[in-house]
């Protein structure tokens, strides 16, 4: 992927964006190649150490060489930034969009469903401060990103963290699409679920109709295309599938979206207006070939020894990837059950896009989750580089290689996004944005 550094076009205006939680800069490497310029960023990991602050360092590494000012960066909590804000102490620049990708630990696909805190939880308040920040400077576009979880958390009332910020959203005049992209299925080499959810303030004259926005018209419809589309104008009756309204009051849809279901009333896909929620699965237009594991790994010549598999740790690893059915004791009750789980492909297909990257795949004990593919003389097997696993994010190769160690390296790629699928949806909302007087 190549970064878009030219700002100089006399014909269309210079769009602006602000990136919160922006880790090492996935948002900001897909808003600049699709036209963006990205004037303000925060990145904060607590306690506020110095060694929790890996992540922000890289980025302002990789961004200072962009010549931006350090008072464009901000390394403190989001929300004492806000506090500042509002008492007039700190001043963020004026924007047409806002991105994040929030803190997703309470939804998070490497724990139960059962254990998931929603957004009541510690991480999930987090919400509110990108709530805070959007009463207060009112951009014109939103573009979030998270674990598609985020559609049916929590547990004990399927739906409504979604269906909070559905309504918080609705409140401050914001119409909304989402969908939940696997990256593989639009021709990235991981299969990457997260789902996106774009906003856009509507005037009060503006009126979306669902059908058309949710396949052909909208953002999310033009950036990543989908099978529906063909038949649209025939069977424009049957594209949306379920409707829901939601209460106008937020503490209400807290206290009653969810209640008495088994599932989430959010599809994959849909759309919001004024409280009005259009929802469904939709099919994406998949390329004829997909782009795989073994097109990113083939490209790395020379692999440091710590990265193969020992023969000391290979039983450990076969047991790991293994499929189990068998007698566990829980140790604080003492309760006795059988645990299962399926088996694993050992090694990694490298014939198939990869699986999602996830926060422990650095470090040389043995793992489930940790990819582990064929060595290219044919006989050894080996862990993943920290350079391909930035490959399969679509993040340059040696992007995070500022200092931090392989495993710290590792955690930023299970924390990122897929850069291109950003790429795309930013194209989109800049080709709506090009005719908006741009604000001083």
């Amino acid at each position: 992927m190549t970064r878009n550094t030219d700002k100089s076009s006399a014909k269309q205006p210079q769009l602006r964006a602000i990136e919160l939680f922006a880790g090492v800069g996935g948002f900001r490497l897909g808003l600049e190649a699709s036209g963006w310029e990205v004037v303000w960023a925060n990145q904060w990991e607590p306690p506020g150490t110095p060694a929790r602050q890996f992540a922000y360092d890289c980025y302002v590494e990789r961004f200072d060489s962009a010549n931006l000012h350090p008072e464009a960066h901000s390394n403190r909590d989001i929300a004492a930034v806000l506090d500042d804000v509002k008492a007039g102490e700190y001043e963020i620049p004026e924007h047409e969009l806002l991105v994040g990708g929030f803190p997703c630990q309470d939804y998070s696909v490497a724990k139960p469903l059962s254990q998931a805190e929603g957004i009541r939880g510690k991480k999930g308040v987090l919400w509110w401060e990108i709530y805070r920040l959007l009463e207060m400077k009112e951009p014109k576009y939103v573009l979030l990103e998270n674990v598609d979880r985020l559609l049916k958390s929590p547990v004990k009332q399927r739906g409504r963290d979604f269906a909070i910020i559905l309504a918080c959203l609705a409140h401050l005049g914001y119409g909304v699409e989402w969908r939940v992209v696997n990256a593989a299925e639009y021709g990235y080499p991981q299969r990457r679920r997260r789902v996106f959810i774009y906003a856009e303030k509507l005037p009060k004259h503006i009126e979306w109709d669902p059908a058309e926005r949710l396949v052909a018209s909208g953002v999310l419809a033009r950036a990543l295309p989908v099978a529906e589309r063909e038949h649209f104008e025939v069977d424009h009756a049957s594209i949306i599938t379920d409707y829901l309204e939601l209460p106008p009051d937020v503490y209400e849809v807290s206290n009653t979206i969810g209640l008495e279901r088994r599932t989430s009333p959010f599809k994959a896909a849909g759309i919001m207006t004024r409280g009005h929620v259009w929802t469904r699965a939709l099919t994406p237009v998949t390329p004829k070939r997909l782009v795989t594991l073994g097109d990113v790994v083939k490209k790395t010549k020379k692999v440091d020894e710590s990265f193969f598999l020992d023969e000391a740790s290979f039983e450990r690893w076969a047991y790991l990837k293994g499929a189990k059915s068998e007698p566990r004791v829980n140790r604080a009750s003492g309760f006795e059950y059988r645990y299962s789980e399926g088996g694993m492909s050992f090694p990694d297909p490298l014939e198939r896009p990869a699986r999602t990257i996830l926060t422990g795949e650095g470090g040389t004990s043995a793992s489930r989750f940790k990819h582990v593919v064929q060595a290219a003389d044919g006989k050894r097997l080996r862990r993943l580089t920290p350079d391909e696993l930035e490959e399969l994010n679509g993040f340059p190769r040696g992007w995070t290689n500022t200092g931090m160690s392989d495993v710290k390296r590792a955690f930023c790629m299970g924390n990122a996004l897929v850069v291109g699928v950003v790429e795309r949806i930013g194209e989109q909302i800049r080709a709506d944005a090009v005719m908006l007087p741009t604000r001083t």
